[in-house]
């Protein structure tokens, strides 16, 4: 029986490793990226023509072309024209994707959505709330095991839901006791954060919370029965979305309800309002950072060839119909959310608020995994900041808070080599920051075009 077991464990695990090994572009022991441009991820200005050299799938040295000795052993990929950013660390991303035609079901996509976030430059990746958490659990040991290819998986159990969810794919909380024991279970199969959602109640949020904290996690939230301010006096880590899916601003809204309206509060929402700024000095105040996940609430962008090639002919078809059925005030409010969490976010950093950053692949379907993070540094480009100072918030931020960034998140000698190469400029094009070529994870480069073709036509299906 141990035998049978055995062969058909490698039987398994042959072809995997195989798979693995097709997308990969270097894996030699030391690597030299030569005339480079390089943002390092901590908001400095773009540096030219930089050597980075790489050992045993750590950064050892980084600096100008002519002052970095590149060893005889080396592998030299000459670059030119092009960029080198951290890898990213997205924030809030899912293994899960909108199933179409208006069913409240969510397909999980353990295999082309790993593929895709490490193609897009996405070598860290903490999903933001899952609907098989022990599928996610699965992908994360695999690609740990290196049976999977993919990014750094930090996975959140989730959710944390009352009466109300959207899908029955959600559990739904009675009382504080249930998120108790929800949270003691998920802690103890290896989930490493916890998300709260729309119609948990203050008890059952604070339940959660202390649970969490007490096993050395942390606990983000998609809140809407409960506001900002009581969360950040509850003791939450993170909020996802932004001020966006903030409640308390609503009239007449009751605690603990979600309400039903909330368009016409938010499009007449002052940013720089008394009441606005006084959230987010509570935020700053209780170290309570942000997601931004600007790129899910456009609801209609230009549709891409990647993304259509990325998709199901049946996925993109009823894609396609959603769009058309949607009305043009649905458009319009969206580009008005966007403006308003945009100008936020800015604030919401001027003031000394950690922001970061990531896809979630969820809503309508237009935001995909790795595509939206990429899109999502755009957005913040347009909202002001500068490029450097959107892909330190895309990298180094998310880092910081996974308290993670001794290793991970910018580009300095003695960090892990998770690295993105982009063909361009994204500090002067914030476009190109879409023409990922090369990643590196743990030292190892992933061919970004053969991880793409790797998933065309899957999206939809796995």
């Amino acid at each position: 029986m141990p035998t049978t077991k055995l062969t058909f464990e490698l039987a398994l695990a042959a072809p995997c490793l195989l798979a693995q090994q097709s997308f990969v572009r270097t894996n030699a022991k030391v690597i030299a990226l030569t005339h480079v441009r390089v943002i390092d991820g901590t908001g400095a200005a773009a540096r030219a023509n930089q050597t980075i050299l790489i050992r045993n799938g750590r950064i050892e040295a980084v600096g100008n072309a002519d002052a970095v000795r590149v060893p005889t052993e080396a592998e030299t990929l000459d670059l030119p024209n092009h960029t080198v950013i951290p890898g990213l660390v997205g924030m809030h991303e899912h293994l899960f994707y909108p199933s179409g035609r208006g069913v409240p079901i969510y397909t999980e996509h353990a295999f082309s959505f790993p593929r895709l976030y490490l193609a897009s430059g996405v070598t860290t990746a903490r999903t933001g709330g899952g609907l098989e958490v022990q599928t996610d659990l699965m992908v994360k040991k695999w690609i740990d095991e290196g049976k999977y290819t993919g990014p750094n998986m930090l996975i959140t159990a989730g959710y944390l839901e009352g009466p109300g969810s959207f899908t029955p794919q959600m559990l739904e909380l009675r009382n504080p006791g249930d998120a108790k024991a929800f949270v003691t279970y998920w802690a103890g199969m290896g989930a490493t954060s916890f998300k709260a959602y729309m119609h948990i109640t203050r008890a059952e949020l604070g339940a959660a919370i202390e649970t969490a904290h007490a096993n050395g996690l942390k606990v983000t939230g998609h809140l809407c029965s409960v506001g900002f301010l009581e969360a950040a006096n509850l003791g939450i880590d993170n909020l996802e979305h932004g001020l966006i899916v903030d409640t308390e601003f609503i009239p007449g809204k009751k605690p603990d309800e979600c309400p039903t309206v909330t368009a016409p509060s938010l499009e007449n929402l002052d940013i720089q309002g008394a009441g606005v700024q006084e959230t987010i000095r509570e935020l700053v105040r209780h170290n309570v950072a942000v997601t931004s996940t600007l790129a899910v609430f456009e609801v209609a962008p230009p549709i891409q060839t990647r993304f259509a090639d990325a998709l199901s002919p049946q996925t993109l078809a009823d894609y396609k119909a959603a769009r058309e059925r949607m009305p043009e005030t649905t458009k319009a409010f969206s580009a008005i959310r966007i403006k308003k969490e945009q100008e936020f976010e800015r604030a919401f950093v001027k003031s000394g608020g950690l922001l970061m950053a990531g896809a979630d692949p969820t809503g309508n379907g237009s935001a995909l995994a790795g595509f939206a993070d990429q899109r999502n540094i755009e957005l913040l480009v347009d909202a002001g900041f500068s490029a450097a100072e959107a892909i330190r918030i895309a990298t180094l931020n998310g880092a910081r808070f996974l308290g993670m960034d001794s290793n991970i998140g910018s580009i300095a000698a003695g960090k892990q080599a998770d690295l993105a190469v982009i063909e361009g400029d994204p500090a002067t094009r914030i476009a190109d920051i879409e023409n990922t070529r090369i990643v590196f994870r743990n030292g190892v480069g992933y061919d970004s075009a053969k991880l793409l073709e790797s998933v065309k036509g899957m999206v939809g299906l796995h």
